[in-house]
């Protein structure tokens, strides 16, 4: 993700391929805002109401983008420092380390992002009410015409941890976990060979139009295979505020699929993958140009 020099570059930089480098997660951080303001009513509109909660993605999911784009690319270049100690010498881009440099940023995007997910669904359920074609759940405030019952990210984060203690903010998390590694995977790859196939070999690196059209069409990817898993995640991390329906992943699908039948686990996924692809692009592209304006280079840097 931009952190391999360009071809053109590659031997000036191969003393510092080895070395932790910040610029990394600032660049992911600025990244990550970019697609929330693009994609935030597209979520949204999915089932919750419209530009309800911003406010909290906003600041939160920039964070989680900015670490998973720095491990992401840490690791990467770590790999690739203790594979090749002359990494000018071998190729820029290998399947293997890409691959585990995608397992390890899914796992770590776990740990820190199914509290924000899940904070960001209970908040989201409450902007407008539920179907019970979407989650199987009724609105408690439409049904009792109660007040909401978080009011609002803090009261939501204090709320679960009284009641459901601190594993309930990990609610969902091996369904997140089996979403999120081989969704990054799907993610990671998928943008670097789209981008250096779309490039011309000529050029020191993509183009940020190159950068767009990768990204997007990674994104689209990403989120269109993840849809099954992500509808189990959100079952999971919307059952528990009004009632107990889901003893676990295994049950939830199980359940769901009595109801419902296999369509259900693709309920969304055209509007996952039309989603994925503008905020995808705005990811990688706001990742790659203020990478390139941290750095001072002239192109955009070819991942």
């Amino acid at each position: 993700m931009g952190t391999d020099p360009a071809p053109g570059k590659r031997g000036a930089a191969a003393g510092a391929m080895g070395n932790f480098q910040l610029e990394d997660f600032v660049a992911g951080w600025i990244g990550g805002a970019a697609s929330v303001i693009v994609g935030h009513p597209l979520d949204t509109v999915k089932v919750f109401g419209f530009f309800k909660g911003m406010s909290f993605p906003l600041a939160s999911i920039a964070v989680y983008n900015s670490v998973v784009f720095g491990v992401f690319s840490n690791t990467q270049r770590f790999l690739s420092h203790h594979r090749c100690r002359e990494p000018e010498a071998g190729p820029p881009h290998v399947l293997s380390d890409l691959l585990l440099a995608s397992m390890v940023a899914g796992v770590v995007s776990v740990g820190l992002g199914a509290p924000v997910d899940l904070i960001k669904i209970r908040l989201q359920m409450q902007t407008q009410p539920f179907q019970e074609a979407n989650l199987g759940l009724k609105p408690r405030v439409a049904a009792l015409g109660e007040q909401p019952a978080y009011q609002g990210p803090v009261h939501c984060f204090a709320t679960i941890v009284r009641t459901e203690g601190l594993a309930g903010l990990y609610r969902g998390a091996s369904a997140m976990l089996l979403r999120d590694v081989p969704g990054y995977c799907l993610y990671f790859i998928p943008y670097v060979f789209l981008s250096d196939w779309i490039t011309p070999e000529a050029c020191a690196g993509p183009s940020p139009c190159a950068v767009w059209l990768a990204g997007g069409m990674a994104g689209a990817i990403s989120w269109g295979t993840a849809t099954p898993m992500d509808v189990v995640k959100s079952r999971l991390q919307a059952d528990g505020v009004y009632v107990n329906k889901y003893r676990g992943v295994l049950d939830c699908i199980s359940q769901s699929y009595q109801k419902e039948g296999l369509k259900v686990f693709f309920r969304g996924i055209t509007v996952n993958a039309v989603r994925g692809f503008p905020m995808s692009a705005a990811m990688f592209l706001g990742y790659e140009l203020s990478l390139q304006a941290i750095r001072g280079d002239h192109v955009v840097t070819s991942p």
